[in-house]
């Protein structure tokens, strides 16, 4: 049986315009799953990012750190109806560029994967949304009163794409013949390099650096317009 081609993404920035965590985050509060002042702990970093002084990175950093503190006793239950409604409401909110080329690269074969920082029960959500067929996120486990423990599942193979690239061409048998990989930070690195094609598309400052010293195509969508540099 011939094998499969493969093309890896990235999903918060790349495909979906915005972070699923950041977004989980804050329905959570607004539920009051997740107290008030947990706000005040990312405030700082939201600010200086939104004034253009800080660095986008930190300040989603800042919103996961907050997500692990305090996920810890909260009901599954309670916070993936949370994530339900976000996927429903927000399924639509992505990049033109990455949807298209999602859309053509299905329509020629290609084995779709998502490799995602947020959380698995809400990265599979929008991912099936999107059209991927397999998505891999960070798995919080939670114990026999359905409640989160605060742990997570395999976290360091979940921070090296590479070498979750390599485990599911693995169990899928796909191939790196023709494989494509698209990113936008400098945490898809490796994920870039394990590929043919690699796209750094809407990159940050290192991620950018990067992909003008390896001759990576450098994509950008900015309001209606989609270019390359």
């Amino acid at each position: 049986m011939e094998k499969r081609p493969v093309a890896a993404f990235d999903i918060d920035g790349t495909v979906f315009r915005s972070s699923l965590t950041l977004e989980l985050v804050e329905r959570l509060i607004e539920k009051g799953i997740f107290p008030e002042e947990s706000r005040a702990l990312y405030e700082r970093e939201r600010a200086r990012w939104l004034d253009r002084e800080g660095d986008y990175q930190a300040y989603v950093d800042k919103v996961v750190e907050v997500f692990q503190k305090q996920i810890k006793g909260v009901p599954f239950a309670a916070v993936a109806d949370a994530a339900g409604e976000i996927i429903e409401e927000k399924k639509n909110r992505v990049y033109r560029y990455t949807r298209d080329l999602i859309k053509d690269l299905k329509g020629k074969g290609y084995y779709l994967l998502a490799i995602s920082h947020s959380p698995k029960f809400i990265a599979d959500g929008f991912g099936y949304e999107a059209g991927f067929d397999k998505v891999y996120g960070f798995f919080f486990t939670s114990g026999p009163s359905g409640n989160f423990t605060g742990d997570v599942e395999d976290g360091d193979l979940i921070q090296n794409k590479s070498a979750i690239l390599q485990r599911a061409m693995r169990k899928e048998g796909l191939t790196f013949e023709g494989s494509i990989g698209v990113g936008d930070t400098e945490s898809d690195i490796p994920l870039l390099e394990s590929v043919e094609t690699a796209i750094a598309f809407n990159p940050n400052g290192a991620l950018y650096a990067h992909a003008k010293r390896r001759g990576w195509k450098i994509v950008v969508e900015r309001k209606d317009v989609v270019y390359e540099i």
